[in-house]
């Protein structure tokens, strides 16, 4: 199976938390993936790089998603011939040093109502800079998250900045702690939007989960 790429269907952006409620009591029982991180992570590169180009905005200002983006997009089972459309949300990034008190407040109204009312079959890409890991942001938005039923995997992008082995393995040597600490991290995958690098892992990770999802009734 296979995300078909470049055939991501943008559907909306919503930054009201009324709509975003109305949305999500419609769609309870949906299956999809939703992608989110500290700001200037590369989300959008590892989302194009994914999903296909131009699927999501790519900006050089840190923060400026500030809305929940939602796209439907499709899987290929090539030995079946059979598709299925699944949702994809691209969730505004947290930690953002210089957001406002104003900009920082919608944030946590927005997801708040976000993850109280998405579906438990939400398979949640939580995106961490390779050069930065767990970083103070990162941990508190893992200590928030803990309260959700959604199964978590850690994507470190920008493994292509990383230039010596000492830096790779010192990177590689978290993962203990982190699965540790954090438990309901089922995975870990360390990537590169830029050069490709882990991504047909981390596809087919996200594409298993859809698979065996949409199989399951909620509890």
């Amino acid at each position: 199976m296979n995300i078909q790429k470049g055939k991501t269907e943008f559907l909306m952006g919503i930054d009201k938390v009324e709509q975003l409620q109305e949305w999500l009591n419609e769609y309870q029982f949906l299956n999809g993936i939703a992608f989110i991180g500290r700001s200037n992570v590369g989300k959008s590169s590892l989302i194009n790089a994914l999903f296909g180009k131009k699927t999501a905005r790519v900006s050089n200002t840190p923060g400026r998603t500030r809305q929940v983006n939602i796209f439907k997009f499709t899987v290929e089972d090539r030995e079946t011939k059979t598709t299925a459309d699944y949702f994809l949300f691209d969730v505004p990034g947290y930690g953002f040093a210089e957001a406002s008190k104003e900009m920082t407040q919608n944030w946590n109204t927005l997801m708040n109502c976000f993850f109280n009312l998405v579906s438990e079959k939400i398979l949640l890409m939580c995106i961490q800079d390779a050069r930065h890991p767990l970083q103070d942001a990162d941990r508190v938005f893992q200590s928030y998250i803990k309260t959700f039923n959604l199964e978590t995997l850690v994507l470190f992008n920008k493994m292509d900045k990383l230039k010596t082995q000492s830096e790779r393995s010192r990177l590689q040597n978290l993962k203990p702690e982190i699965m540790k600490e954090f438990k309901w991290v089922k995975g870990i995958h360390y990537v590169s939007a830029e050069e490709g690098k882990g991504l047909p892992e981390v596809e087919q990770a996200m594409v298993t989960y859809l698979h065996r999802e949409a199989s399951r009734p909620l509890m």
